[in-house]
């Protein structure tokens, strides 16, 4: 079985990964990949020539478009394999804290382009993954902790959703050896929280002092990291469970935090 990832970044390595062990060829493109995304011959032969295509590209941050879908639409329209596209739970805006399922409308947040992308993947009978943060070895709060760059914002009943990338993994995987039916699929974990229990979890664990608590005007956030606070929803997975059978290794950041922690696994 043969596999083309496009865009060949942190979350689909560990996708990579995860399938080669259970018999699949991956091919990809991207700076650590073999295929170079803009020869076109090239990647209209590979698309003839695997059994599956996932694409991690996320919209083009000045135009908004979906870089795989406007090079290739056209050959993925007339491709027969198993397509996949990992996706955003941004698609769902704001939802006032709320959970949120694949039936909740998408489209009425700040990731408007993220929203037009998802749709056209459905469009094309891919299984999108909508993913909330993602963190992992090397990509988590013990990294920001550590390197002084990790905050505590004072909003209350704000929370957020997010997912340890082998989780993802595991969830891209079994959709992939089972065949399962196109549609969305949230990968979220178990407990839905603020941001500041994450951040204070991983002071725990490095034996430090949480940072002070601040108003979002005293953390003088990026214009993209204030949009993040901007939105309060939780993710539910339960559809993942159902159709997929997929059960979270880390269903709550204190297990992937403790994880990571144990292997050494952030940042160095």
């Amino acid at each position: 079985m043969r596999l083309l990832i496009f865009g060949l970044g942190y979350t689909a390595k560990r996708i990579a990964a995860r399938l080669e062990p259970l018999g699949w060829a991956v091919e990809a493109t991207g700076r650590d990949g073999g295929l170079d995304f803009a020869d076109r011959d090239a990647i209209r032969f590979a698309l003839g020539h695997v059994d599956a295509a996932l694409s991690s590209v996320p919209p083009d941050r000045q135009s908004g478009a979906d870089p795989v879908l406007d090079n290739y639409a056209e050959a993925l329209a007339g491709f027969t394999g198993w397509a996949g596209y990992l996706s955003s739970t941004g698609v769902y805006g704001d939802a006032g804290g709320a959970w949120v399922d694949e039936s909740a409308p998408t489209g009425t947040g700040r990731r408007s382009a993220r929203s037009e992308a998802d749709a056209a993947w459905l469009a094309l009978g891919a299984r999108v993954f909508r993913l909330p943060g993602i963190y992992g070895p090397g990509r988590s709060a013990l990294d920001r902790v550590r390197e002084g760059r990790a905050s505590r914002i004072d909003i209350p009943d704000q929370v957020f959703s997010r997912v340890h990338v082998d989780d993802i993994a595991q969830g891209v995987a079994m959709a992939l050896e089972q065949d399962a039916p196109a549609g969305a699929y949230n990968l979220a974990d178990d407990l839905p929280c603020p941001q500041n229990d994450v951040i204070t979890e991983a002071c725990r664990l490095l034996d430090v002092a949480p940072p002070p608590l601040q108003t979002l005007e005293q953390a003088d956030l990026s214009p993209m990291a204030r949009g993040f606070y901007a939105e309060n929803r939780r993710v539910a997975n339960g559809k993942a469970r159902r159709v997929l059978g997929w059960e979270p290794r880390f269903p709550t950041f204190r297990e992937g935090l403790l994880a990571c922690f144990a292997d050494g696994g952030f940042g160095g």
